[in-house]
């Protein structure tokens, strides 16, 4: 997070410096979650989860759900959610992750059994 929009949305700046106080009421202020995830990083997860079954959807398909740019979602935010194990690419397209599930509340109805 940028040091000038913490200051911007900090009741008080302290002299110019962030303390844990100041940096948590900034990410509370900007809708910053525990993981570090924001609306829309909650969002492309909740589409996917509720519009494509968990996945896999393509690239184009889930920026079209969510009213993003391909590319945004391609370097924004997809990253992030594929570092902390949220989603993972496949051949196929985007897929949520367990822990993903677990984050937002929901229930893995998805899960594949084996053959036997």
């Amino acid at each position: 997070m940028h040091y000038y929009v913490v200051c911007a949305i900090s009741p008080n700046k302290r002299n110019g410096t962030i303390d844990i106080e100041i940096a948590r009421y900034a990410l509370k202020a900007l809708n910053v979650d525990a993981h570090g995830l924001d609306e829309m990083d909650n969002k492309i997860l909740t589409t996917i989860i509720d519009k494509f079954k968990g996945g896999p959807v393509g690239l184009t398909t889930l920026a079209t759900a969510v009213s993003e740019s391909s590319e945004t979602i391609e370097e924004v935010y997809e990253p992030f959610l594929i570092q902390e194990g949220f989603i993972m690419r496949t051949p196929r397209g985007r897929e949520v992750t367990d822990k993903a599930y677990k984050h937002l509340g929901k229930l893995n109805t998805n899960i594949q059994g084996g053959l036997f």
